[in-house]
């Protein structure tokens, strides 16, 4: 049937199928140029990762995606439904004027009121010089301790909200850590230093919307009340060591202390590792 083929003749029949098949092979060519195309210009305008961070999210038990509000007190039961980005929340400024009812009783963990708290266990520090500190916040380091390496981004490196923005291992497990804001890397440290990121911001630091997804006051109490709550389920084993020591003091190291935990499904629940 084509040119060049013992038999073939150029009869009306033969032209028709050749054009018939070159229109349908071209149409298919176009169309996984087309695809290709899409799926470059996605990951440079950040889209991808965007839609990987949406995805895991859905996969998140309801346990998880409770709304920020509803751990402040000010809402009784909320679902959150925006992926943790409360800047595009329809329904925050109806619920942040309410007052928080939460408890504040304490919970043995510092937690500093300068700085701002990423639901994957990263706190987020404002400079003066309008660029961001970046660090693992005090349940984090309570469970990995000392990080046996550490791979984080090279400077000048673009990061966008929920990506990996730096990668850990401790015990032959991997941990990756969520970005907790977009911005560009000016500097990197680590857990010797006490901080492991800095980023110039994406976004206006002077707009209220930069920063308003992250957890801040009675918020990150109702928060961590409930990972501590996870945590003591899941670390809890016939003969392993206790998770709190007397007085509900979590422990330091728990990965070394406790090194027969299903370490793999509390990493993933802790930094939201789906």
């Amino acid at each position: 049937m084509f040119p060049g083929v013992d038999g073939f003749h150029w009869t009306a029949g033969h032209i028709i199928f050749l054009c018939l098949f070159f229109t349908v092979a071209l149409t298919i060519f176009t169309t996984v140029v087309s695809a290709a195309m899409h799926t470059i210009r996605d990951f440079r305008s950040h889209r991808a990762i965007d839609f990987c961070w949406h995805a895991d999210f859905a996969d998140l038990p309801a346990a998880d995606r409770r709304c920020r509000h509803e751990l402040a007190g000010r809402v009784i039961s909320r679902t959150c439904d925006n992926a943790f980005d409360c800047r595009h929340c329809e329904k925050y400024s109806e619920f942040a004027v309410l007052p928080a009812r939460g408890i504040g009783h304490d919970l043995g963990l510092s937690y500093a009121n300068d700085r701002l708290y990423h639901r994957g266990h990263t706190w987020v520090k404002p400079e003066e010089d309008g660029t961001v500190t970046v660090g693992l916040d005090e349940l984090a380091e309570h469970l990995v301790g000392t990080p046996d390496s550490c791979k984080l981004p090279a400077i000048g490196s673009e990061l966008d909200l929920n990506q990996t923005a730096w990668g850990m291992e401790k015990n032959g497990t991997e941990i990756s850590v969520r970005a907790p804001i977009e911005g560009t890397v000016t500097a990197v440290g680590g857990p010797k230093d006490g901080w492991y990121l800095k980023l110039r911001p994406r976004l206006d630091m002077h707009d209220p919307k930069t920063l308003r997804h992250l957890l801040r006051g009675q918020e990150v109490n109702g928060w961590l009340s409930r990972e501590l709550d996870r945590l003591q389920l899941q670390l809890r084993a016939p003969g392993a060591a206790p998770t709190l020591a007397d007085g509900g003091m979590l422990m330091p190291d728990l990965m070394d202390a406790i090194p027969q935990a299903d370490w793999d499904t509390v990493l993933a629940d802790t930094f939201l590792q789906v």
